[in-house]
């Protein structure tokens, strides 16, 4: 019978000594260390770096929180149009009007923060809302990161050109005559406009009706039907219906008169000692989630503070009545928190609540 023998294991090749690997020294060790970390950290960082470097690749979408017509959407499309141009992909404006902006406002805050979704963030939805509304979605300053201030813009005390209301005195003896009946609309509970015409009449010493609508231009046309008396509206909606000859301007919320309409009294000029420096000034800004890269956010801070100061758009604004900003994330941070502070304080005075 054959025997069988077990395969022998070949023989251990023994190097010479100077072909053997010498220990590491230290400085060697850490070096390669460091090497070594670095590798893990690039294979970690690498995607997301490169998925910052290539936005954007697919159309970004700028929520208005208002409805279609009024401050915000007209100012969202103006932006937007020349965004797109700029990036090389479409903004396409998206109307979730509700809330007094809450509504539009934390859909972006709950939306994924990878820079396609922004939204036109305004004194109310990101100042003033946080201090007037009992139970709020989102939290202005921590769930966004502040982008870029548009301008600011003066509210205007208007009426319907039928009105027999022909100055800031006249809106007060009626209120006085028939309290609570006199009625103002606004763009929602917590917009400026709403404000305006709470401060107005808190300061006035009357009791006026307020009549809340889901935007600007829900608002205008109701004046325009005469289903409300006033409004406190943006320039940026009340002006064309002003030039057009169908709404007349009774006073403006600023503290200086429009250059646009230099014959109009400020509120504080027109409404006697009582409503003596009563001022109100709106602003348009742009956020994007929190989380949000800071490299996309500074490009489209960047980005929409050249658009803003644009000749063909100082133009365009200056015909609505727009003071323009350009002002990036670090200065609209600042200034948003300084809004909130200031709103809370007046709210809590005034005893102002939503409807």
């Amino acid at each position: 019978m054959p025997t069988h023998r077990r395969p022998q294991r070949p023989a251990r090749v023994q190097f010479p000594q100077h072909f053997r690997a010498a220990p590491l020294s230290a400085p060697r060790r850490a070096l390669r260390a460091l090497a070594a970390a670095g590798a893990l950290a690039l294979l970690a960082t690498g995607p997301a770096a490169h998925a910052q470097d290539a936005w954007p690749t697919k159309p970004v979408n700028y929520v208005v929180p208002f409805a279609a017509g009024g401050t915000t959407d007209v100012l969202g499309r103006l932006i937007g149009l020349r965004l797109s141009q700029m990036i090389g992909q479409p903004v396409v404006v998206e109307n979730r009007a509700g809330a007094g902006g809450n509504i539009g406002s934390d859909y972006v805050a709950k939306a994924a923060p990878d820079g396609y979704t922004l939204v036109g963030g305004t004194i109310s939805s990101h100042s003033i809302n946080v201090s007037l509304y009992p139970k709020m979605p989102y939290d202005p300053v921590r769930d966004f990161k502040p982008v870029a201030l548009i301008g600011t813009l003066p509210n205007l005390l208007v009426v319907n050109a039928g009105s027999p209301w022909k100055s800031v005195q006249d809106v007060i003896a009626a209120a006085r005559a028939k309290p609570g009946t006199v009625s103002f609309g606004s763009a929602g509970n917590g917009t400026s406009q709403h404000l305006a015409g709470e401060l107005f009449a808190s300061m006035a010493g009357v009791k006026l009706l307020h009549v809340p609508y889901k935007g600007s231009n829900p608002a205008v046309q109701a004046l325009l039907g005469s289903q409300v008396d006033v409004l406190f509206e943006n320039s940026v909606a009340a002006m064309p219906m002003i030039q057009a000859g169908k709404l007349r301007a009774l006073a403006t919320t600023a503290a200086t008169r429009a250059r646009e309409l230099p014959d109009v009294p400020t509120v504080a000029e027109a409404g006697g000692p009582k409503l003596a420096g009563y001022e109100i000034v709106s602003w348009q800004a742009v956020f994007a989630p929190a989380g949000t890269p800071q490299p996309i956010v500074n490009r489209l801070g960047a980005d929409i503070g050249k658009i803003v100061q644009e000749p063909d758009m100082r133009a365009r604004f200056a015909t609505l009545g727009i003071e323009p900003s350009g002002a990036g994330p670090a200065e609209l941070g600042a200034f948003q928190k300084r809004e909130v502070a200031k709103w809370a304080q007046l709210i809590k005075s005034a005893n102002i609540r939503p409807e």
